[in-house]
């Protein structure tokens, strides 16, 4: 089990390096940073400046997954999301390094066929099935 353990980390590595360049945004500008479950979530600061910008797909982003790591506005929203950012985890665990790519090139095509990008894709379309990123977390 800890050998199976390490290999998804190590497969889904190259979107956590992704994330743990970002990390430092939050840490050193008065945000965050904490592990749950295996995954580093850090938040606020200037990160969550960043992440409320709108981006080509969805606009601004409460939270987002880079392999083990999860950035995310403020805590109540890394609460909030939780269970929606870990199957983007599980999906990074399963996909590796062609994670980045085919979620960029779903919403591609996605986008050019006329459907939303974002909510169409078939990654959050996964996610949101568990969870919608809305739901109590107490329950």
């Amino acid at each position: 089990m800890p050998w199976q353990r390490l290999f998804l980390y190590l497969w889904a590595f190259p979107g956590t390096f992704v994330g743990l360049l970002l990390v430092p945004i939050a840490l050193t500008t008065g945000g965050g940073a904490q592990v749950v479950e295996g995954v580093l979530e850090a938040y606020g600061g200037q990160l969550a400046r960043l992440l409320r910008q709108p981006f080509w797909v969805s606009g601004p982003i409460a939270a987002i997954t880079f392999g083990h790591v999860v950035l995310g506005c403020d805590q109540p929203t890394l609460l909030r999301t939780r269970r929606h950012e870990r199957v983007h985890v599980r999906q990074y665990e399963r996909w590796g390094p062609f994670f980045i790519p085919a979620y960029v090139l779903a919403s591609f095509w996605i986008g050019f066929r006329g459907g939303n990008a974002y909510l169409d894709n078939p990654f959050e379309v996964e996610a949101y099935a568990i969870d919608d990123g809305w739901s109590d977390p107490a329950n």
